[in-house]
């Protein structure tokens, strides 16, 4: 008891360790460097960590209503975890959105076995649950669970496919010669001046590649709708509504905190760790005083900015 303030104190520094990828070999060698003798273990680590578990809770499940959130991003990535006596590989989802004004903010994660409609219907609707309102473009790439479930639960809101994530599909169905060419000729598309212009010119890319890559055609025409659902919103936006690529440094982010653990005892872990890291790249935008978005282009995106719209569709 005398030494509990010294003791809590090097909880902090092993917590914080934790979280920014230190690895636990490291931390046994702070720890001892300290003064431990003894040094810490694996489960040592775990267990004070798990003191974090109260608070990143309470972030995951805040209420969301107190704005709207025109622009929602919705992406995933992949950590390994131990399920069943098994290594097994994990998706993390998480949602990102532009305020009204035009900041952004971390919506939320959760971590499951794969990337279903189940999966993705059950995480969309706890973010209406806590109050997610007034989302006009959903902007994800083409995983067939998740825009399944964007179509149950975000009715109402249109939906972007991630250019990048179409370019990367179209470079499998190509030779690997003809990449850069194919990657310049659809990039022309997304740089016109108006929506009429953008269709156009998907039209026009799309016959150009009927010839020779007959696929790509296909692909174009198929997705046109969900291709240019940005051109749609104001000009200002549309660099950065195209894509998830907002998303990809949060991704990276978590990605290289988590290299350090390599393989998570569980998925509570994966959790913990990852909304750890997420809480700071959300703090770091709050505090951000430099909207992501200017408050003046976001104005016409509700013409009576007074009112919410109901926080769920049910």
């Amino acid at each position: 008891e005398r030494r509990r303030r010294v003791d809590q104190a090097l909880y902090a520094v092993i917590i914080e360790a934790y979280v920014h990828g230190v690895s636990t070999r490291s931390v046994d060698d702070l720890v001892k460097a300290l003064g431990s003798d003894t040094g810490i273990s694996k489960s040592e680590v775990s267990r004070i960590c798990g003191d974090l578990d109260e608070s990143l809770a309470a972030f995951r499940n805040r209420p969301l209503d107190h704005t709207r959130f025109p622009y929602v991003y919705l992406d995933a990535t992949y950590l390994k975890a131990r399920v069943d006596h098994q290594i097994a590989s994990r998706a993390v989802v998480i949602a990102t959105g532009v305020t009204e004004d035009g900041g952004r903010e971390v919506l939320g994660i959760m971590v499951g076995d794969s990337e279903n409609e189940t999966f993705w219907t059950t995480f969309l609707r706890d973010l209406r649950k806590r109050g997610l309102n007034g989302v006009r473009l959903v902007i994800s790439d083409q995983h067939l669970g998740l825009v399944a479930a964007i179509g149950k639960v975000m009715i109402g809101a249109a939906h972007q496919r991630c250019r990048v994530h179409f370019v990367r599909n179209v470079f499998s169905v190509i030779p690997k010669q003809h990449a850069e060419m194919a990657a310049a000729t659809i990039r022309t598309i997304f740089a016109q001046p108006d929506a009429v212009s953008v269709r156009a010119q998907l039209d026009t890319v799309a016959d150009a590649f009927g010839k020779q890559f007959p696929k790509v055609k296909e692909m174009l025409l198929d997705a046109k709708d969900e291709l240019t659902a940005f051109a749609d919103f104001p000009h200002q936006h549309w660099k950065k509504i195209q894509s998830t690529n907002p998303l990809e440094r949060l991704n990276r982010e978590v990605k290289r905190r988590a290299d350090v653990v390599q393989v998570f005892p569980n998925d509570a872990a994966v959790e913990r760790l990852a909304t750890a890291v997420l809480i700071e790249m959300h703090d770091e935008w709050i505090a951000f005083p430099r909207r992501y978005l200017s408050n003046e282009s976001m104005d016409s995106l509700y013409p009576d900015k007074n009112t919410l719209l109901p926080a769920t569709d049910e």
